[in-house]
């Protein structure tokens, strides 16, 4: 991907001004700078048409909190398209959609632009979701006070990935999840430290047995803390013998 076309998030938020945030340091902050990718903000508030600028209601039905309209919620996205350009995905930050995980990022960053949909409240109406085809991404089992921290986390995950981003290219496919798998541990100087040792294997020069240990390691912590992952990864290598 060229500084020609750099990867592209809009985001549609009520609260623009969390943005860059954690994007404008480190890493995604020099890749901003570079122009390795754009990063686009949209005030949801800016469509309300009313005098008092609301953006929520009431929810049929009853219920505690509010509701972001979908009227107002579906200009805002039609002002970003025809501000922006159409995005290749349309993804709105919800605690009930797909997990975000390293093969959906793969998916994103191969996309050339994303609008990430910030929502509040007790959430988005349904209809608005339908009728812009939002895809629905969570990062975990848990609620957040809205969609912002989630898209940081979401463009961040996207954007070191991005050629030139980050330095040494192997560095992102050895680490967790690339490999099926969590990632090894890591040791550095001082080679003792408060009276623990690094362990003997990685100071030895041998690269094959220090790349052996480390599969070893990353399997056996991968066993311990996400037995659904090492399943998983298990059958596929299953599968790959078979294969062969």
């Amino acid at each position: 991907m060229s500084n020609k076309n750099p990867w592209i998030a809009s985001v549609l938020t009520l609260f623009p001004e969390m943005f860059p945030g954690i994007l404008g340091a480190s890493l995604p902050g020099k890749a901003l700078k570079d122009g390795l990718w754009r990063l686009e903000t949209l005030d949801i508030r800016g469509f309300a048409s009313d005098k008092h600028a609301s953006v929520d209601d009431t929810p049929y039905g009853g219920g505690a909190g509010m509701v972001m309209r979908p009227d107002v919620v579906s200009a805002a996205i039609k002002g970003a398209e025809a501000k922006f350009g159409s995005p290749a995905r349309k993804i709105y930050l919800s605690p009930r959609g797909r997990m975000l995980n390293q093969a959906l990022v793969k998916e994103l960053v191969e996309a050339p632009s994303v609008l990430l949909l910030c929502g509040r409240y007790e959430g988005v109406d349904q209809r608005v979701i339908d009728a812009e085809a939002l895809e629905e991404v969570s990062l975990g089992d848990f609620v957040l006070a809205g969609g912002e921290v989630a898209a940081m986390a979401l463009i961040e995950a996207c954007v070191r990935l991005l050629p030139g981003v980050v330095g040494n290219a192997a560095t992102t496919e050895e680490e967790s999840f690339e490999a099926g798998l969590l990632e090894y541990p890591h040791y550095t100087r001082p080679a003792v430290w408060n009276g623990m040792t690094v362990p003997e294997i990685l100071v030895s020069g041998h690269h094959e047995k220090v790349r052996a240990w480390r599969q070893a390691k990353a399997e056996e912590i991968t066993q311990q803390r996400r037995p659904d992952m090492y399943e998983r990864y298990q059958s596929l290598n299953k599968r790959k013998t078979k294969e062969k």
